[in-house]
């Protein structure tokens, strides 16, 4: 996600910042700006590039925008409908809305809301949000968002978009990660620090668990919307899904990640020639695991720049497709070596059983498989695509069991209290320790 209010290019900014940004998200992405008495917005299936044209672009013409890139949770909420910001219009003025995470009571609220009479378009959490503001008797927007948010259970980072203000909310636990920043006079919001770097904006703040902030012509203003906020920022953010030249609670995600891959060093050294990583994400741990043990660091695979991220793809079909098309092995550096290759995380097995073969066709004589990250367990219901223990490999079977399974010679992973010595606290590890910074609704 990403907003910005008080800039005469606003929907060309935010064109980059989605651009930056597109790690997030691959299947979908969409603008809405306003020039404070109309908005207008433009969004589609697909990539950034693929959807903004120089033509598309010059007709979103205001000083206020919100944008985002689509993750689907499972393929569920897929479709052009889903994809936000969604935009409402009434007689009392429009709305944008996108949304990041997963709300946990969201069905509850969408069938009370379907008893109540409201009719929904999607199946977006971003929807029930917006009934929800606009079914509250109250007069002032401030406070139809406050009373909505005081409803919802889970992981959200919110961008609320009007003719005369910009509304961005995190909720209490801080799982989703969100930025504020400036850029001359303007103010902007985004998912991560990287998509001010791409604008040339400069990083201010952190936005902090259960902050409600609202930004106007007036001036910019903040306010506490729980008594009692906790950081459980998402672990895989370091781990996986922000991009390196991120912060994120005032650490650099490439330096975290490096000093992950000396940690794992350190608990997990094997006799080994030659390091390699996993591209891109697993780089950095890479290259900190061969530091610590001084051993050569190599680019052992090759990936097309051509293919998105398989993690975040929506079927198990297309994620075995993705790893299939994205890397090859680079013979030359791994025949006859023994390998250890180092990757970020460990979810479904399909990376890691993939590559194994890979470099074992190349003439690697061993690959020893390294996780930087615990191994993930337990599903995740904050907005991750792991909301079943049945697809989680780890959940299933036994380190021995997994390493005949993928077909290398050794397997190991970060422990929890390694990655708790680099990272600190304030971290939700859900998906490795099956300890929820939330209640979870029954299943």
């Amino acid at each position: 996600m990403f907003g910005i209010w008080g800039h005469p290019q606003a929907s060309r900014l935010t064109y980059y910042a989605l651009h930056s940004l597109q790690h997030r998200g691959q299947e979908g992405t969409g603008i809405v700006v306003t020039d404070g008495q109309n908005m207008q917005g433009r969004k589609g299936e697909g990539l950034v590039t693929d959807i903004f044209t120089v033509q598309s672009m010059a007709e979103l013409k205001g000083t206020a925008a919100i944008g985002h890139v689509r993750y689907t949770i499972g393929g569920c909420d897929a479709g052009y409908e889903n994809v936000q910001p969604l935009l409402f219009r009434s007689s009392t003025g429009s709305l944008a809305l996108c949304h990041s995470g997963n709300l946990l009571n969201g069905p509850e609220l969408r069938r009370q809301l379907e008893e109540q009479g409201s009719i929904f378009q999607t199946s977006s959490d971003a929807e029930v949000v917006a009934h929800l503001i606009r079914r509250s008797r109250l007069p002032a927007l401030k406070e139809q968002v406050k009373s909505a948010l005081a409803l919802l259970q889970g992981a959200y980072a919110f961008l609320l978009l009007t003719e005369q203000e910009l509304i961005a909310a995190l909720d209490p636990q801080g799982l989703r990660p969100l930025s504020l920043g400036r850029l001359g006079e303007a103010w902007v919001i985004a998912a991560e620090s990287c998509a001010f770097d791409i604008i040339g904006a400069r990083f201010a703040r952190d936005v902090q668990p259960g902050e409600l902030i609202i930004i106007s012509n007036q001036g910019i203003c903040s306010e506490n919307l729980s008594n009692a906020p906790s950081r459980n920022l998402c672990a895989m953010e370091y781990v996986y899904f922000a991009r390196p030249d991120s912060n994120l609670a005032g650490i650099n995600v490439h330096t975290a990640r490096k000093e992950l891959g000396r940690q794992l060093a350190r608990e997990c050294p094997v006799e080994a020639d030659v390091v390699t990583g996993v591209p891109d994400s697993s780089l950095s741990a890479a290259i900190g695991y061969a530091e610590e043990l001084r051993i050569p660091y190599e680019m052992g695979l090759v990936k097309s720049r051509y293919v998105g991220r398989t993690f975040i793809e929506p079927s198990p079909s297309l994620r075995e497709q993705g790893v299939k098309l994205k890397l090859s092995a680079v013979r030359g550096v791994v025949e006859g070596k023994r390998v250890a290759l180092v990757d970020d995380s460990f979810v479904r097995g399909t990376t890691g059983r993939r590559i194994t073969r890979l470099l074992k066709e190349a003439g690697a004589k061993e690959v020893h498989l390294l996780i930087s990250s615990p191994p993930i367990k337990y599903p995740c219901f904050y907005g991750i695509d792991t909301l079943s223990s049945r697809e989680l490999l780890a959940a299933n079977h036994s380190i021995a069991e997994i390493t005949e399974l993928i077909g290398a010679d050794s397997l190991h992973f970060l422990s929890e209290e390694g990655m708790r010595r680099v990272l600190g606290g304030g971290l939700c590890m859900a998906c490795f320790t099956g300890n929820y910074p939330t209640s979870l609704p029954k299943l």
